[in-house]
């Protein structure tokens, strides 16, 4: 299975009523789980530990069978390259590098799809006029959704979504909802997505209160 966690916490984040923090929780391949929080119970914070990002943690976080706390860089490397995706809540893109670039950046790591790739999910996305323009000049739907194809370009076990479709319309959503299950299919991956709301973008196995 992608994760077990087992009764992790974060100094600052109240556990009280939430079924993540301090519980002994586990996330499956192939299954999709939302995490549902409100603002400072800790969403971004949970998704950047996943991550590997923060690890200012108590507790236990097995991904893949490995303990998170014992894992080098260099295993690390691997592992967001070729088993763990992610959208960003602020998305982390390059915004003097044109859209293409920084999804193109993420597609030469691994080669897991062809260049063209890049076109037919862009196009599905209705953002394939932006390609060549800097991120800079974009709305932040558009580059929301430049940092969804980005996550899509590489192989994985597991996708992590903070707040992916925040300022995306109705239709927007529907495409790329379903452009990231269609393609967590293929892969029997398992979906995580953290934000504010209930909402159906998913047919979710299990829903989280944080």
């Amino acid at each position: 299975m992608p994760f077990h966690l087992r009764h992790i916490a974060i100094p600052y984040i109240p556990a009280i009523s939430s079924s993540v923090w301090q519980q002994d929780i586990s996330f499956e391949e192939g299954k999709y789980y939302h995490i549902k929080a409100a603002s400072g119970k800790g969403k971004s914070s949970l998704i950047n530990t996943l991550y590997g990002l923060q690890k200012n943690f108590t507790g236990d976080i097995l991904f893949d069978g490995a303990n998170m706390a014992q894992l080098g860089i260099d295993i690390w490397c691997n592992i967001r390259a070729g088993k763990l995706g992610i959208v960003f809540q602020d998305l982390k893109l390059f915004e003097e590098e044109t859209a293409f670039t920084n999804i193109e950046l993420k597609r030469e790591l691994t080669h897991f799809y062809a260049v063209e790739k890049i076109y037919e999910f862009a196009k599905r996305l209705q953002i394939a006029h932006t390609m060549g323009r800097t991120v800079d000049t974009l709305s932040y739907g558009e580059r929301q959704r430049v940092a969804i194809i980005r996550a899509l370009m590489q192989d994985y076990i597991c996708l992590l979504l903070d707040e992916p479709f925040s300022h995306l319309d109705k239709e927007n959503i529907a495409l790329a909802s379903a452009l990231i299950l269609e393609e967590s299919q293929k892969r029997h991956a398992a979906i995580i997505l953290a934000d504010l709301e209930d909402d159906t973008h998913f047919p979710y196995h299990q829903t989280f209160l944080l």
